[in-house]
Order: structure tokens, then C-alpha cells, then sequence
């Protein structure tokens, strides 16, 4: 039961109505979840969330609607929190160190960030989602709000106008702090995650 300070009154909701729904956002999470255990903290997750911002329901709309909202929101965000908690793929970190041992791959990855700064803040963003980030397409267009057509076609030509940057003959102006490339790229996905949370 809810506690008396999160009456109807205070709240816009009659606590009884909530409480039916229960089964409800149980199913709901359990659609979006594989695993029955993630679904139910999801559920809970869902239900104490709606609780606390209770005062952000507005009296007489679809509460169920409402609820289902928070419990969607709930998922992607946990979804998007997810992707670093990634076991070590042990073929990507033996590349990484071959790289690391490369001193011309610092250069590259500079020459790369900065041409990545030319693109447009659509193809730059899609490309950073899904390969920096690790994204999926699909999980790219819901953090984007576009369709997943959209997504692969601004990724196609962000690969195709960094592809021409790089093979120009004039030089690529770097940023001011060397080496840094690599943090930027990685700063300006958490930024993009982030941005999509809030």
C-alpha cells in the first residue's frame, strides 16, 4: 500500500487505480525485458519513479499511458547505461595494444577525430553512436528519434565524406591537445548517451 503522504490528492491519481495497473507494467516490462528477473526490477524501477514524481501526472489524462511512459523511458535508459558494463572483447583489447605500439596510430586517430569534426552534427552523431559508442542501428535511431533507414543512410555518408577528407591532399588541422583524440571521441558519445537520458 502507499503511503497516506502519496494520497490522490497530492498526487492526481487515486493509489487504487495504480495499484491495478500493477499487472500491467508487470507485462509491459516483461514484453520489453528477456529476463524475467530485469523485467520485474524494471517494473519496480518503473512503479518507484512514478511514485516519486508523482506531481508530474496531470489529473484526468491516461494513467496507464503515463505509467507505460515511464516504464519505456526506464528501459532505454537502463539499455543505454548498459553498454559499458560490456564484458572485455579480448580480440578488440590485443588491437588496441598493437595499436598503442604503432606511433603513427596516435596521428591517424588525431587525423581522424579531426575530420570527424567537419562533418555535419547529424552524420557525425550517427557515426560516434554506432561505432565509437558501439551502438547498434537500431539503438542508435531511438537515442536519435529517427528511423533506423535514416540512421544507416547518415552513417553511409559520414563514412564517405571522412573517407574524402582523409584522402585530400591539403593537411588536416588538428586540435590543440595532442594525443587527446581518442578521450574526445569517447567524451562526445558519453555526451550524446547523456543528452538522450535527460
Amino acid at each position: 500500500m502507499v503511503a497516506p503522504e502519496y494520497s490522490n490528492v497530492a498526487t492526481g491519481y487515486d493509489e487504487k487505480d495504480l495499484i491495478a495497473l500493477i499487472p500491467h507494467i508487470r507485462a509491459f516490462a516483461r514484453s520489453l525485458c528477456s529476463d524475467r528477473s530485469m523485467a520485474e526490477d524494471l517494473a519496480q524501477d518503473a512503479l518507484a519513479s512514478a511514485v516519486k514524481n508523482r506531481t508530474a501526472y496531470a489529473a484526468g489524462t491516461h494513467l496507464k499511458a503515463w505509467l507505460f511512459t515511464i516504464v519505456r523511458n526506464q528501459f532505454y535508459s537502463d539499455k543505454r547505461r548498459s553498454w559499458r558494463a560490456v564484458p572485455l572483447d579480448q580480440k578488440m583489447a590485443e588491437e588496441t595494444l598493437v595499436a598503442l605500439s604503432n606511433p603513427m596510430a596516435a596521428l591517424e586517430l588525431e587525423d581522424v577525430s579531426a575530420a570527424m569534426r567537419q562533418l555535419n552534427d547529424d552524420q557525425r552523431e550517427a557515426l560516434i553512436l554506432s561505432t565509437v559508442a558501439g551502438l547498434s542501428y537500431e539503438e542508435a535511431a531511438r537515442i536519435c528519434n529517427v528511423n533506423i533507414g535514416t540512421i544507416k543512410s547518415r552513417v553511409s555518408r559520414a563514412r564517405q565524406r571522412l573517407a574524402g577528407i582523409l584522402t585530400t591532399d591539403g593537411p588536416i588541422v588538428r586540435a590543440a591537445g595532442r594525443g587527446q583524440a581518442m578521450a574526445s571521441l569517447f567524451a562526445e558519445a558519453n555526451h550524446l548517451h547523456a543528452q538522450a537520458a535527460a
